[in-house]
Formats: C-alpha cells, structure tokens, sequence
C-alpha cells in the first residue's frame, strides 16, 4: 500500500502552493495558477496516460508522441459533480500503418480507461466517454 502526501497553503484568499515532495504548483484563482477542476482533470489525464503507456509497452506498440484532451461539464447543483467528461486521445507517430498496430492502440486506449483508478472513481458520477485519433 502506497502512502501519499501533498501540502496545500494558501493566503487569506484563494491564492496557494500544491507541494509534493517533487514539485509545487500554484494553485487557486488568478493568471498562472490551476483550479481544483484543472487539477482533478490534469489527474485524470496523467493516470490514464500512465496506464496507456504501460498497456502500449507491453504490447509493444511504438509511437513518438500522444496527447490527452479533456474536457467536462461541471453541474450547478451542490455538490457541484461533472455530468460528463470526454478524453480525446491522440496517439503520433507509430510508423505502423496497418489495421492491427491500430487496434493495438485501441484495445490500449480501452484497457487505460479499465485501469486508471481516477478514471474508475470519476465514472461514479459522470458519464465518461472516450475519443481515440490514430495517426500512424
């Protein structure tokens, strides 16, 4: 069992510094600072990366770049919950042009999505949906 720990501090207003034992962001309101859906959206994209490129390694698939768009509608009930949230996966550069290194990174993309554990927690309340782009 892994034990994570952050720190969080903040001035009088919305204004602070997110702290792991590796890096700081700023964090709350104003230019250069990221907001707590940034944050849980950022998270997601970075765990179900982690589980791509896992899934991709070992299935030995190659590619030089991907990208992760994310996006999501915040409700305006209280508590204030995503109703959906949809992943636009770009994979680059695979030099693989056939039907079955395309299916590899689909069945890769998939397989992300089963075992992201904040994907997983965010499919609890949101309607997830995901977008895979292909280009060999």
């Amino acid at each position: 069992m892994a034990v994570l720990s952050i720190t969080a501090d903040f001035e009088r207003e919305f204004r602070g510094t997110l702290a792991t034992p590796l890096a700081a962001v700023p964090i709350g309101t104003g230019d250069g600072r990221l907001e707590p859906y940034d944050m849980l959206l950022g998270a997601l994209a970075s765990c179900y990366y982690a589980n791509f490129l896992d899934i991709a390694d070992k299935k030995r698939l190659s590619f030089s770049s991907a990208s992760i768009a994310v996006s999501g509608e915040k409700q305006s009930e209280i508590p204030a919950t995503l109703s959906w949230v949809k992943l636009r996966v770009t994979v680059r550069g695979s030099g693989q042009r056939d039907a079955n290194a395309e299916k590899g990174f689909r069945d890769a993309a998939e397989l992300a999505g089963k075992y992201c554990s904040i994907y997983q927690t965010l499919s609890k309340v949101a309607d997830m949906a995901t977008e895979f782009v292909f280009e060999g």
